[in-house]
C-alpha cells in the first residue's frame, strides 16, 4: 500500500482535490483526513529543545499544589 501526503493551505483547492479524489475512490482507494495532525517544524523542535533541561515536579507534587 502507498501513502501520499498532500498539505494544502487553499481551502478553495482542498474542495477541488477531494472532489476529485472521490471520483476514483472506487477504484480501491481510501481517503483520511488528518486535520488534527500538527507536525513539528525546526522552530518547533527548537523551542522543545530548549526546554530539554528545565526541571519538573511529579504529577503528584503538581496535583497537591494545584489548590
Amino acid at each position: 500500500m502507498n501513502t501520499i501526503t498532500i498539505k494544502i493551505k487553499n481551502e478553495l483547492l482542498t474542495e477541488k482535490i477531494v472532489w476529485l479524489l472521490n471520483h476514483i475512490k472506487e477504484d480501491g482507494m481510501e481517503i483520511s483526513f488528518n486535520d488534527d495532525i500538527q507536525v513539528l517544524d525546526m522552530k518547533d523542535l527548537e523551542l522543545l529543545r530548549a526546554t530539554r533541561n528545565d526541571k519538573s515536579i511529579s504529577f503528584d507534587d503538581y496535583l497537591h499544589n494545584a489548590n
